[in-house]
């Protein structure tokens, strides 16, 4: 079944990186940028929501309020941003399925609306794919831990998301600033230098990983 997800989010570049990734699972995906857009959009319900609680003109949690007061079953992701137990928990109060806080891995979000639709609707697929091969490594997306032939590699929890960036931008050239912004967030104040250090663990950890340095720039994962 082809499901469908409205993604309310005002930061563009973002709203369409996950719209991408949303229809590359093969479900549609209506995006928007303003919470009276989305409003309007209530009446005709998709089978998931993802809201971001900063949007302009109406916010995440009035616009939850009105989904949840027309459309209770229909389920909602928060994502924030800001992070705090505030939202959190305001979250699940007003009825919020889950909660993301920004920056967060493209594929954690899909990941995450997976479980929630196999857990709503009976006739979601029961298979997500979250264990891939990678380099002869098995990785768990979902329980976040890496093996091979049957030996746990025990990673970091940077060390990891370290690693689906990785994946998920096979033979791409990931520059060290990008590498920081999205492991650590735009707002953090670090040198590119913890980048080198990350890799340097990432690649004695995992010696088969094949991740080509490219001098003066960044990295790729051939």
């Amino acid at each position: 079944m082809s499901y469908c997800i409205y993604l309310v989010e005002d930061e563009e570049n973002l709203n369409q990186v996950l719209s991408h990734y949303i229809s590359e699972e093969g479900w549609q995906v209506q995006s928007f940028t303003r919470g009276m857009e989305a409003q309007k959009k209530i009446m005709t319900p998709p089978d998931l929501w993802v809201l971001d609680i900063m949007i302009p003109d109406l916010d995440g949690i009035q616009l939850i309020k009105a989904i949840k007061a027309e459309t209770p079953e229909i389920p909602v992701i928060f994502i924030s941003a800001r992070n705090s137990d505030i939202d959190r928990i305001m979250g699940l109060e007003l009825g919020s399925d889950d909660y993301l806080a920004k920056p967060f891995l493209p594929r954690e979000l899909i990941i995450r609306i997976q479980k929630i639709l196999q857990r709503t609707y009976s006739d979601a697929p029961k298979t997500y794919h979250d264990i891939i091969q990678v380099d002869g490594y098995q990785v768990d997306q979902s329980r976040r831990t890496v093996c091979k032939k049957d030996e746990s590699i025990e990673l970091t929890s940077k060390e990891f998301d370290l690693l689906l960036l990785l994946i998920e931008n096979q033979n791409k050239a990931l520059s060290r600033n990008h590498i920081l912004d999205q492991i650590w967030g735009t707002e953090a104040f670090y040198s590119d230098r913890v980048v080198d250090n990350l890799i340097k663990r990432l690649r004695k950890k995992m010696p088969d990983l094949r991740i080509e340095t490219i001098y003066g720039f960044g990295y790729r994962r051939l």
